[in-house]
């Protein structure tokens, strides 16, 4: 029996290999950034709106620590959008309950999960480093709906396991 089509497929596709662009991008601007923290100290803490004071130094070197642990969310957002692409062809190719799926899941959600580590540590160091003569704002710490993606992905990986047994299960009866 022939499957419905559905346009969601090609446009996560497309929307997944446009991030994939975007993540290379925000990786490559957030090392300039570091290394424009080292070689250019002063120009570059000025653009980023930090002025040179004696009470700045523990400032710089958390933005610094931050830049750097920037770095490190890009392979894990690679890793996680390089699955999803493998998802979708596989879904494409009317095949979405295969243990290589229920397997890309799980480490979709162990990726998540280090992402939440990530920003919890960010988070901490933003709030360690930040004064009210240097605020320093960040959109990181605690996420409920990040933790909330964590869970469900782990679930979600247990389902495509069972679905993959089913599926293997009935085939053998057959």
């Amino acid at each position: 029996m022939p499957r419905p089509s559905s346009a969601a497929l090609p446009v996560a596709h497309v929307g997944l290999r446009i991030l994939i662009v975007l993540n290379w991008i925000y990786g490559a601007i957030v090392l300039a950034i570091l290394v424009g923290m080292f070689a250019a100290e002063q120009w570059t803490m000025t653009a980023l709106g930090v002025p040179p004071s004696a009470q700045s130094g523990p400032l710089i070197i958390g933005m610094r620590a931050i830049a750097a642990l920037g770095l490190v969310a890009v392979p894990l957002n690679l890793a996680v959008l390089k699955r999803l692409v493998a998802m979708v062809q596989m879904v494409r190719a009317g095949d979405p309950f295969v243990a290589a799926n229920a397997q890309r899941l799980q480490a979709i959600a162990w990726f998540l999960l280090g992402q939440q580590m990530l920003s919890l540590v960010i988070g901490l160091i933003g709030k360690s480093v930040s004064t009210p003569g240097h605020p320093l704002h960040l959109n990181a710490g605690f996420s409920p709906s990040g933790w909330l993606a964590v869970i469900l992905t782990f679930v979600l990986a247990r389902v495509f396991a069972e679905g993959t047994l089913m599926r293997e299960n009935l085939e053998g009866t057959v």
